[in-house]
């Protein structure tokens, strides 16, 4: 178990951080007592491209120092928003199977009107800003396994 107080939004290894960790950070928090929402994103590892192949498995990569720098960026400033507590931005790296969990977004906030477009925006905003690049391994439907790099833009 990680101490949850020391996770810091960012880049991981896969399985570095749990959702649990990521809760327990926030009922740590000295200004808990504010919340009254805590709305979470899990993106897992979907089996199907959007035109609809096979995909075997993901590899996650990213430029870690910058992709580190703009997803406490984005949570810095969305934490400024009125009645948010925390933001958390949690990315994995690493070799992925289908179902497996790649990102953790947490938004904690006084109400959930606050919440929710919080974690709109900052799933929207990660995806565009940090520089963390997929690889997709698909089949064809001959079975061949073939690879190439994605753009988050092209699977939205």
């Amino acid at each position: 178990m990680v101490n949850s107080l020391s996770i810091r939004a960012g880049v991981h290894k896969k399985g570095a951080v749990s959702v649990l960790d990521l809760l327990n950070s926030v009922r740590e928090r000295a200004d808990f007592r504010k919340v009254g929402a805590i709305t979470m994103f899990v993106g897992v590892m979907r089996g199907e491209t959007m035109g609809g192949e096979t995909v075997k498995r993901l590899e996650l990569e990213a430029y870690k120092e910058k992709a580190d720098e703009v997803l406490r960026k984005i949570c810095r400033e969305l934490k400024t928003r009125k009645g948010i507590v925390d933001v958390q931005i949690h990315h994995f790296t690493g070799r992925f199977e289908v179902g497996e969990e790649l990102v953790y977004v947490l938004v904690a906030g006084g109400h959930r009107t606050n919440v929710f477009p919080v974690l709109k925006e900052a799933v929207e905003r990660y995806k565009k800003e940090a520089p963390i690049f997929k690889k997709e391994h698909v089949s064809d439907e001959k079975g061949r396994t073939k690879s190439h790099w994605v753009s988050e833009r092209e699977t939205t």
